[in-house]
């Protein structure tokens, strides 16, 4: 926590907090926590102590260090219950719920959350397994029951639902090709989604245009090692 505090500047805790990052927190770029990470590797119980602080620093780097199948649902839902930021709900949490051996289901369960900042963690967590997985261990027909889901009840969810929502569909269109033309429809069918993002200069992708960049590159269906970063 010391090494955190040292590597924090106001600037960029003011940036933070712009965006909707909670006290208490430092202000560390995440360029200066790569290091750390890089030193330490994984650790499971490290990872729960600083993420137990309440730091939001030290909640990231906790992300990135979390031995992910390790983490027990216990740990999972604990970690979800606070992660009331939008970088904590929609990339650290979903991160290690990913690669974890809990992600689908806790994803199933959190969607269902009347607490947005939980149900937003499970949008993230599905769109973060379609991108690990291979297709062949994906329920598609689930996936595509979940799109019309999203297609139906995006414009009346919370913002960082809805957020996490479209990146679902973009990670479906674009890591799941049996998927990515349903994916494109749904987007097509939902239209212009209108998010406040904290009243910030940051805006909700266009899904079909994300999706056409990706296959201009040739890059659909290319899975990752990794969600982290």
């Amino acid at each position: 926590m010391a090494r955190l505090e040292s590597l924090g500047s106001p600037q960029i805790k003011n940036i933070h907090l712009k965006h909707g990052i909670k006290e208490p927190l430092f202000g560390v770029k995440v360029s200066d926590l790569k290091p750390i990470q890089k030193q330490i590797k994984k650790d499971y119980q490290l990872a729960k102590d600083l993420y137990a602080t309440g730091n939001a620093d030290a909640m990231y780097l906790a992300g990135l260090i979390a031995d992910d199948k390790k983490m027990t649902k216990k740990d999972l839902q604990s970690w979800v219950k606070q992660a009331d930021s939008d970088t904590l709900c929609g990339y650290t949490v979903p991160w290690v719920a990913a690669e974890s051996l809990h992600g689908y289901e806790l994803a199933l369960e959190w969607i269902e959350s009347k607490e947005a900042h939980i149900a937003a963690a499970g949008w993230s967590t599905l769109s973060n397994l379609v991108a690990l997985k291979p297709d062949s261990e994906l329920d598609l027909k689930a996936l595509k029951a979940l799109l019309a889901r999203v297609g139906k009840t995006i414009h009346a969810s919370a913002n960082c639902v809805k957020y996490n929502m479209n990146n679902f569909i973009i990670s479906v269109g674009a890591y799941v090709t049996p998927l990515t033309e349903e994916a494109i429809a749904t987007a097509k069918k939902m239209g212009v989604v209108k998010v406040d993002m904290h009243g910030t200069a940051r805006e909700m992708p266009d899904a079909i245009a994300y999706i056409k960049k990706i296959e201009d590159r040739g890059s659909l269906g290319k899975k990752k090692k990794t969600v982290k970063c």
